[in-house]
């Protein structure tokens, strides 16, 4: 069993003003802690920054439709150059809380097993916004962050930071001409003995 709502908790939110009415409306602006691991692995909301929250209860006949934006600093690196980046993020999103009692009302048809775990449901009248702030923000974060469009990265050889040094570069050598310039050396050597060695054999001829 779920454990129940804490309405102290800044992400829960009390419905009880709407009285199911439908067509009835709330608009709350509340400023919260964000929660722990709020992003990907590169990228995200560090733990306890504080998220502002723009959001509008509805009621309709099923539920609690909750529309809103979530705004709130990330933090993370560029994936090109590993440099630490910061920006502010803003996150649209809107969701369903149906009431309890909407559950058994769906067990009149066909159940649907995937439908049900991805249903949302108010509970005495308190919603929990984390899981749909979660979704938001991680939907809205960029999949590889960049520290600017145009960041070069780092250099494939030596790992320099190329936005530091625009001009930097290795001397390419070509291991194929490296390879003939060898075999050209060898050769060279080889030629400079063998002329060494007719020298010395026209000297003995003259000494004889």
């Amino acid at each position: 069993m779920n454990a129940r709502l804490d309405h102290r908790n800044p992400l829960v939110f009390d419905t009880h003003e709407l009285g199911r009415r439908p067509g009835a409306m709330q608009r709350l602006s509340r400023s919260v802690a964000a929660p722990e691991n709020l992003g990907v692995e590169v990228i995200g909301v560090p733990d306890g920054a504080t998220v502002e929250l723009d959001i509008r209860l509805e009621s309709v006949m099923e539920g609690v439709l909750v529309t809103g934006t979530a705004r709130a600093p990330v933090t993370g690196e560029c994936v090109r150059c590993l440099e630490p980046l910061e920006r502010e993020l803003e996150a649209d999103f809107q969701e369903m809380y149906s009431y309890p009692d909407a559950d058994s009302r769906s067990h009149e048809t066909e159940p649907d097993d995937d439908a049900e775990e991805e249903t949302l449901f108010l509970e005495d009248g308190l919603l929990d916004l984390e899981p749909v702030l979660r979704d938001a923000v991680v939907l809205a974060l960029p999949l590889q962050p960049v520290c600017r469009e145009d960041c070069p990265g780092l250099c494939s050889e030596c790992g320099a930071r190329l936005a530091d040094d625009p001009d930097h570069h290795h001397e390419a050598v070509d291991i194929r001409w490296a390879a003939l310039q060898g075999l050209a050396g060898t050769i060279q050597d080889g030629e400079k003995d063998n002329v060494s060695g007719a020298e010395a054999g026209v000297d003995e001829k003259q000494e004889k």
